[in-house]
């Protein structure tokens, strides 16, 4: 019992915040994978990743839009729900949509705190460096943990005039520096050249995960889709494919249209008596 007279609440085993940014001084390489729902975040859990990310990257592989911009805060709340109740052990973070933290630093603590009150993760991400990093402290302040996303940021993506590489090397340096300075716990690092990338990893002392930023970032991210070969229509040149369920779930499907016409489905032992 604590002093309160209040059971003391149990012990959660998953990674924590600060335990993920000490990985950085182990040198375990980092692995961060998408999940949007119950069964994919089982999965991704199971499967030892470090950090599951409810990523606004649904907007594009669940709900078919051509860019992250249209999806809410409402919805991501909603994916991140399930994945909460379906994580046990790696640390979930959550995109922040646009323009959730846009709107000062005020509202932005108030949806990122709607995030973490309604969903069980632990953690938010937001796009941007210098120009977030007002927003960083804030967040941090309130003591709500933060990932920032430097590099190709695909929620200016207008601004940005597409999803191109990003090589000024300079602005990236600083981008990472001000988020890890205002209190960001680990720094994405998006579609920037490789050398750049590792000079950045040097410089920092926070954990760089990389997409389409070459092998010596601290660690790795992709999209679940990407991973699995559920991916519809493009694959991004960074993007490794490990399985190909897209073809398995054709066949599959095929499988059963077929046999339903042919009553070859449901047999016997699938009946009752």
């Amino acid at each position: 019992m604590t002093e309160s007279g209040h059971s003391a609440p149990r012990k959660r085993g998953r990674l924590t915040a600060p335990q993920f940014a000490a990985l950085k001084g182990t040198g375990q390489k980092i692995t961060m994978v998408t999940a949007y729902d119950y069964p994919f975040a089982r999965l991704v859990d199971e499967a030892g990743v470090e950090a599951v990310l409810v990523g606004d990257s649904l907007s594009m592989v669940v709900q078919g839009h051509d860019s992250t911009l249209p999806v809410t805060l409402d919805e991501m709340i909603y994916h991140a729900e399930m994945v909460g109740r379906a994580v046990e052990r790696a640390l979930v973070i959550v995109d922040m949509p646009f323009p959730s933290y846009h709107l000062g630093k005020h509202k932005a603590i108030e949806n990122a705190g709607k995030i973490l009150k309604e969903t069980r993760c632990q953690a938010v991400k937001l796009e941007g460096g210098a120009d977030q990093a007002d927003t960083i402290h804030a967040l941090v302040s309130a003591g709500i943990p933060v990932i920032a996303h430097c590099g190709l940021r695909p929620q200016s993506v207008h601004q940005l005039g597409g999803y191109r590489v990003q090589r000024d090397e300079a602005a990236l340096l600083h981008d990472a520096r001000a988020a890890a300075e205002a209190g960001a716990f680990s720094v994405v690092l998006e579609c920037i050249p490789s050398d750049v990338a590792r000079r950045i990893t040097e410089k920092i002392t926070i954990p760089t995960i990389g997409i389409g930023a070459g092998p010596d970032c601290d660690g790795q991210v992709l999209v679940l889709h990407d991973v699995l070969g559920l991916t519809c229509d493009y694959v991004p040149r960074f993007v490794k494919q490990y399985a190909n369920l897209q073809d398995s779930a054709l066949e599959a499907l095929r499988s059963f249209r077929d046999e339903v016409r042919s009553g070859k489905f449901p047999a016997e032992e699938h009946g009752f008596k």
